[in-house]
């Protein structure tokens, strides 16, 4: 039987070449992929947030995958940080932009 998980929220700002670029598509696929919950939009014009929740590791996952972001992307910087969950969401969504 394996060890469970720990559960966490991670927040990532993202900044770069990051719209029109089929950057929130590709953080809701890889965030679905990895089976963890919670959101992404668009913030601006070259900044993208995302919240997500779920296990440590494939928080880790999801957080190499936004860097790498999809091809004609690039990731000028990303702020992580770690927070504690609130279970509030069931899916992974694309929020509307702020």
């Amino acid at each position: 039987m394996s060890r469970m998980q720990e559960i966490v929220r991670l927040h990532i700002l993202v900044k770069g070449r990051v719209q029109n670029v089929g950057f929130r598509a590709h953080v809701e696929a890889s965030a679905r992929q990895l089976e963890v919950t919670g959101w992404v939009r668009n913030m601006g014009y070259d900044t993208v947030e995302v919240i997500a929740e779920g296990e440590r590791s494939k928080l880790e996952q999801l957080a190499a995958a936004i860097r790498a972001g999809p091809q004609g992307s690039r990731v000028d910087e990303s702020a992580m940080e770690w927070q504690v969950p609130t279970g509030e969401f069931t899916h992974f969504i694309v929020r509307r932009s702020t």
